[in-house]
């Protein structure tokens, strides 16, 4: 039995097996899964229904138990910021900004071996993409 924010087995496996350095996608229900990242990857698919999860509820629990130390999000093609962005600033850490990719340079990077873990969500928001780099536990 588990107790605290992330209970989800396969979660906390892909997690346990991730180090400094990995990657850890949290993509919207627009998002190409197949297509779009590291076909090795832990895929959990946590998309029950359109709303249903938020990448925001994701965040928050693997915030909860692992350390990050970049986090990359989509740009969208027009400049603006998705409002989901101060969200994410929020939940991260205060010395992890937002730093934003074009959108195929966000599929090039979550198709890179470095890319552990992809949790499919049911968020109905765009551009609500965010790649986590896994940072150090201190001693």
């Amino acid at each position: 039995m588990l107790k605290g924010k992330l209970i989800h087995p396969e979660i906390l496996q892909a997690l346990g097996q991730a180090g400094h350095g990995a990657t850890i996608l949290i993509p919207d229900g627009n998002y190409p899964f197949a297509t779009g990242s590291n076909p090795a990857a832990k895929h959990v698919y946590l998309n029950l229904a359109p709303g249903m999860v938020s990448v925001t509820d994701v965040l928050e629990a693997i915030l909860s138990i692992t350390p990050v130390e970049a986090a990359h999000v989509m740009a969208r093609h027009d400049g603006a910021e998705p409002s989901i962005y101060s969200e994410f600033r929020t939940l991260l850490p205060n010395d992890v900004t937002l730093q934003p990719l074009e959108r195929f340079t966000f599929y090039d990077e979550a198709k890179k071996d470095n890319c552990c873990l992809v949790i499919a969500t049911g968020e109905q928001r765009v551009y609500a993409n965010i790649l986590l780099t896994i940072g150090v536990v201190p001693p």
